[in-house]
């Protein structure tokens, strides 16, 4: 009984430390104020809904009540307005420049046109060039590079040309403006058993992950899922730092070459495991999600991916996924779906 005392003390205090150091990036103040500048923000961010996956809707052999977060139905087809809308509203107007697959990209150039900004967006060159026509349909320049340049690039613009870098995952301000979707998770839920949550370079994982073990949610466990063509935060958790490699993924948006080290000091605190899914589980989760009337971009659906494969013990429990986004051409989606 002894041992067993001391033990849970030793768990207790450093349940307690863990959540202090990942206050001093994230506390639930920081996370509270920035859903409420997200509500109250001009770009029309909404409350995405929420749905429930009735019993035999999806080919899963463990019963569980499964919910899904559908960021794919956000404006600009993801949840990445949302840590844009946060990081605006702390900035004054200026010349910006970011580095993105799509999604950030395509939220951050919405955000320029609505704002009167000035902008530029680097890209990958493994991005889809449907990306790049659209982000540059707001009228914003955009440049494509190898992925190993990105990084490079964006000092040389900042240095060279004055611009402000607005970071696409690894910004304190972008990660709290994620973690709103936490929140309105906890809403309708308020204890939910496991919430598994796409994983690139960590933003929305660790702004989830946060809102959600900040909030008092302690038995929760929150799972990020990556690709295993890149899976950065999953070698990062392994390195026990933030490790570069060359991502390759058909979950593009899911694929920087290297984790944020803000979001892995949350996530390494926050997140019980990083997943792993392969591109062909991906589209049988993009294909299978469309079969049910949901029209879901790879990366919005690896989440899924780990959850239809049964990569967490689920029975009995409550799961809410997050759908992440559904910015995917006609052409794009044809070739998955069969």
């Amino acid at each position: 009984m002894r041992i067993f005392i001391h033990d849970y003390l030793e768990l207790t205090n450093r349940v307690r430390k863990e959540m202090e150091e990942a206050e001093t990036l994230l506390s639930l103040q920081m996370l509270q104020e920035a859903r409420e500048a997200v509500k109250q923000s001009t770009l029309q961010v909404i409350k995405t809904p929420m749905i429930h996956l009735a019993n035999g809707a999806v080919p899963m052999k463990i019963n569980c009540d499964l919910y899904l977060k559908l960021e794919n139905m956000q404006t600009t087809g993801s949840f990445k307005i949302r840590g844009v809308a946060n990081q605006f509203s702390r900035r004054e107007n200026g010349h910006f420049i970011t580095m993105s697959a799509g999604n950030y990209g395509k939220a951050f150039a919405y955000a320029l046109k609505h704002f009167g900004h000035r902008g530029k967006v680097l890209m990958p060159d493994t991005a889809p060039a449907s990306r790049t026509d659209l982000i540059a349909s707001y009228g914003v320049e955009v440049e494509r590079m190898p992925p190993k340049s990105l990084l490079s690039a964006v000092e040389q613009f900042v240095e060279d040309k004055k611009m402000s870098f607005l970071h696409p995952f690894d910004d304190i301000d972008l990660i709290a403006g994620h973690g709103s979707i936490g929140l309105e998770i906890l809403e309708e839920i308020p204890y939910p058993d496991v919430v598994a949550v796409p994983c690139g370079g960590g933003g929305l994982l660790a702004g989830v992950a946060a809102a959600i073990k900040l909030s008092g949610c302690t038995t929760t466990h929150v799972y990020g899922v990556e690709p295993r063509g890149a899976c950065t935060m999953y070698r990062s958790f392994n390195e026990n730092k933030p490790v570069f490699m060359d991502a390759n993924s058909i979950a593009s948006g899911l694929a920087p070459p290297f984790a944020g080290t803000t979001t892995f000091q949350i996530c390494r605190q926050q997140v019980k495991e990083i997943l792993l899914v392969s591109d062909d589980e991906i589209k049988a989760a993009v294909s299978m999600l469309y079969k049910i009337g949901l029209v879901v971009e790879p990366s919005g659906a690896a989440a899924f991916a780990a959850i239809v494969g049964e990569k967490i013990n689920l029975k009995g429990k409550t799961a809410v996924v997050i759908i992440s986004g559904g910015n995917i051409s006609p052409e794009e989606l044809q070739h998955i779906v069969h």
